[in-house]
């Protein structure tokens, strides 16, 4: 059953199953053929952007389009804006480096994601297949015994993916200052939903947020940041 989850000024969000399906809403202000054509437009634009984001990090896979909507691949899991304060803080920094990688490769490519927040990152714990401890191999020996246990291990842990979402407010871009703001929106997130620890998880992003023009970036936010335009 078709189930509305989320409402913003640009589109409702349902979910049926494992599908999400953003409705592009109708604005009645706007003359219905240009309403139209809008709407089109950046639904059209939006896929082709998550297409071409999958391609570098982990992102919802686009199941198929309409006029004015978009199904996507239900992503289960953990709201990071929820839940990355109650993990260790161990996991929190691994959390934040893989962020920083997949940030990296999505600007390397000139994928600017428009919001980038800890609301649009979904850490999706997957669950091994229960042990056959009457399938497993007898070992002979403790040596042998103690390295198929722990291969079992290793093949029996949870596996943990983190997915950015929504990239409703995406586009395309070479410019260092559209790149510089994305980092801006991610380290304003941190200060606001994370402030116990914003600055040692945002120094651990930059770990993970490395390619060619990363210096460029960061040289660049400092300038964002000095002018406070981009504050909320």
């Amino acid at each position: 059953m078709k189930k509305l989850i989320s409402q913003g000024a640009e589109a409702k969000i349902y979910l049926d199953k494992n599908v999400v399906t953003k409705d592009r809403i109708i604005k009645s202000y706007r003359h219905p053929q240009l309403d139209q054509k809008i709407r089109t437009r950046r639904t059209k634009s939006e896929a082709k952007l998550l297409t071409k984001a999958k391609q570098f990090a982990n992102i919802p896979a686009v199941i198929s389009t309409d006029k004015f909507n978009i199904q996507i691949e239900h992503i289960p899991g953990d709201k990071l804006s929820e839940t990355l304060n109650t993990y260790p803080e161990k996991k929190q920094f691994s959390i934040m480096q893989n962020l920083g990688k997949q940030v990296a490769s999505l600007h390397e490519n000139n994928i600017i994601h428009g919001d980038l927040t800890t609301s649009n990152t979904i850490l999706r714990t997957t669950e091994p297949l229960a042990a056959a401890d009457s399938k497993a191999p007898k070992a002979q020996g403790s040596r042998q015994a103690t390295t198929t246990q722990s291969k079992l291990a290793s093949t029996n842990a949870p596996k943990e993916q983190l997915f950015i979402i929504d990239f409703g407010l995406g586009f395309i871009s070479q410019r260092i200052e559209d790149k510089a703001v994305d980092i801006h929106l991610i380290k304003q997130a941190l200060e606001a939903k994370h402030f116990q620890n914003h600055k040692q998880l945002f120094k651990q992003f930059i770990k993970g947020y490395k390619f060619p023009q990363t210096k460029e970036v960061l040289t660049q936010l400092e300038k964002v940041e000095s002018r406070g335009r981009y504050k909320h």
